[in-house]
This record gives structure tokens, C-alpha cells and sequence, in this order.
């Protein structure tokens, strides 16, 4: 693809994205999702494969059902209440439909089959956009109708996507796939607590896009897809080992890195709202992610896989590949748990 056209594509992207975002029009946020979902097309074809075209055709086949049905919930609003502001809901059936639009246009369980499926088709880079940039519109949206959105609904969606994000991700040896499942896991943590605290919820979405850049950014530098090849890497790198052994304990939620913040403040902000049945099922549906990130981490940097003499000369080699941002990504991804009062105000 041209740099020019790149350029376009992106600038389109990140458009729609702001559209949704500062919108309170029912119109323009809607016109902001067609946007993003029509200028992230090309961006998932960028490495033209058979798999490549399979995987953008699914991502568009769902992602224009989810607009649809959105549109639908807004025209019934519409009709009953005839205003095109967000804040006025006031229909459950509306704001029933626009829940599931939005969780469809999220991956959230029982509308997750396509994310597994588009992150394995496409490029590292791709999946690394899909799996970050795209769940920022969906859930700006869910923040500004937390007040009317059906807790029930909500809740047991989030629910579900916790198991099956663990239990998905047991038995995958794809990287791209053991993130999609960690993906919709950690939406359904986001989504739990929309509800009670919807600035945690943006809390967890900060974390959680920072951990997913550096993994992600980590797996392209070391160019591993899956992990056999993973595995490898001390021969190359060895000190990515050790840092693939700490961002994957950061996913996890272990103490005392980053990712364990999140996970802390949500499960204490529902127990103060007597959610006590969801939160320890959350604690425990933690535990199955926690176990396929151990083994990636185990296969990565706690164990020395056989390899020939001219392996072990490859971290002699020079890595031609930039990775800018990865350094601030690593620190902040790990280290901010200190830093926890601080963000508590500022959330």
C-alpha cells in the first residue's frame, strides 16, 4: 500500500473514531462507526492473502449487522421520544438493541465467534490495531449510556465473555488467537463494571491498551506467531524472554504490576455495591486466563527448548526492526500498581 494512501486510510480511521466519541448526536456517532469500519477494511487486507480477504470479509459481514441494528434501536428511540440526543433513553427495547449493537461491534460473548477468527487471518500489525484502536468507540459509547443500559443484560454478557475468553484460550497454540480470547475476556471485566463505575471501566481500557501494544510489539519484534517459535526466542533475544515472562504476569493481573490495578479496583467496586457472587466468579475466571498466559510465559522464558549450534549465534545478529514506543510501553505496562491513588483521582 502507498504511503499516501496509508496516510488516508489512517487519518479516516482515527476520524471516525473521534467522530463517535465526541458526539452526542445519534446520527453523527453512527456515521463515526461507518468510518472506522469502512477505512479499517483496508487496513486488515494490507497483507493480501486468501485469509487476509476471508478474515475482512467476516469483520465487515458483523460489523455492518451491528450498524444496522444500531440504527434500528435509534430509530425507535427516535420514534418515541424524537430527539437524536444520546442522553435520552428512555425506551428499554432502543436501549436493549444498542447494548447489543454495541457489544457485537466490542466481540463480547455471545457475539465473539468472529474475533478469534479475524485476529488469525490477518497481519501481527493489524490485529494489534483491531484489538486496541477498535474497542475505543464502541465503549465511549456504552459510558455515555451507562445510566439506561439493562444490567442484566450487560451483566451476563460480561460474565459469559470472562469464561470464554479463559476457557478459549486454554487450548490455542496461535498467538493471535490467545490474544483475541484475552481480548473479549478483558471486555467482559470492562463491561462489569460500566454499570457501577464507568470511569474504571476507562481505567481498565488505558491498561489494558497499553499491556496489548507492548505484547504485541514484543511478539512482532521477535517476528513469533506462535509458541514453538516463541519459544525460541532466547536464542535471538534474550532479554525479550524475560520481558515476555513479565508483560504476560501484567495480562494475567499478578501483583505487583500494572494489570493487577484493574482488576483490584473492580472487583472492590463491586463488592461495595454487594455484587459479591459476581465478583468472586470474576476472581476465578481470572485464573483460567492467568493459566495460558503462565504458559506462555513457562514456554518463553523458564524453559531452554534444543536448538542447533547456528541458533544460539542469532542474538549476535542485528534486529532491523523499529519499535519506538516499546520501551515507555514495557514500564508503564508493568509498574504503575505505586502509582494507584493517583489514578483513582484522576478516573
Amino acid at each position: 500500500m502507498k504511503p499516501p494512501v496509508l496516510i488516508i486510510i489512517i487519518t479516516t480511521m482515527m476520524a471516525g473514531t473521534m467522530m463517535v466519541m465526541m458526539s452526542s448526536h445519534w446520527m453523527f456517532i453512527w456515521i463515526g462507526f461507518e468510518m472506522n469500519m469502512l477505512a479499517i477494511i483496508p487496513i486488515l487486507m494490507k497483507s493480501f492473502n486468501p485469509r487476509a480477504m476471508e478474515a475482512s470479509t467476516k469483520y465487515f459481514l458483523t460489523q455492518a449487522t451491528a450498524s444496522m441494528i444500531l440504527m434500528l434501536g435509534i430509530i425507535t428511540n427516535l420514534l418515541l421520544t424524537g430527539q437524536w440526543t444520546i442522553s435520552n433513553m428512555l425506551d428499554p427495547i432502543a436501549s436493549n438493541m444498542m447494548t447489543i449493537a454495541l457489544t457485537m461491534k466490542l466481540g463480547l460473548s455471545p457475539f465473539h465467534f468472529w474475533v478469534p477468527e479475524v485476529t488469525q487471518g490477518i497481519s501481527m500489525l493489524s490485529a494489534m490495531i483491531l484489538l486496541t484502536w477498535q474497542k475505543i468507540a464502541p465503549l465511549s459509547i456504552l459510558y455515555q449510556m451507562s445510566p439506561s443500559i439493562n444490567s442484566n443484560l450487560l451483566m451476563t454478557m460480561a460474565i459469559i465473555s470472562m469464561l470464554v475468553g479463559g476457557w478459549g484460550g486454554l487450548n490455542q497454540t496461535q498467538l493471535r488467537k490467545i490474544m483475541a480470547y484475552s481480548s473479549i475476556s478483558h471486555m467482559g471485566w470492562m463491561t462489569a463494571v460500566t454499570l457501577t463505575d464507568p470511569n474504571l471501566m476507562i481505567l481498565n481500557l488505558t491498561i489494558y491498551i497499553m499491556m496489548t501494544l507492548g505484547t504485541f510489539m514484543l511478539f512482532i519484534y521477535n517476528s513469533s506467531t506462535t509458541t514453538l517459535s516463541l519459544s525460541h526466542s532466547w536464542n535471538k533475544l534474550p532479554l525479550t524472554t524475560s520481558l515476555v515472562l513479565i508483560l504476560m504476569m501484567s495480562i494475567g493481573g499478578l501483583p505487583p504490576l500494572s494489570g493487577f490495578m484493574p482488576k483490584w479496583m473492580i472487583i472492590q467496586e463491586l463488592t461495595k455495591n454487594d455484587m459479591i457472587i459476581m465478583s468472586t466468579l470474576m476472581a476465578l475466571t481470572a485464573l483460567l486466563n492467568l493459566f495460558f498466559y503462565m504458559r506462555l510465559a513457562y514456554a518463553t522464558a523458564l524453559t531452554m527448548f534444543p536448538s542447533t549450534n547456528s541458533m544460539k549465534m542469532k542474538w549476535l545478529l542485528n534486529n532491523q526492526k523499529m519499535t519506538p514506543l516499546l520501551p515507555p510501553l514495557i514500564i508503564m505496562s508493568t509498574m504503575l500498581l505505586p502509582l494507584s491513588p493517583m489514578m483513582l483521582i484522576l478516573y
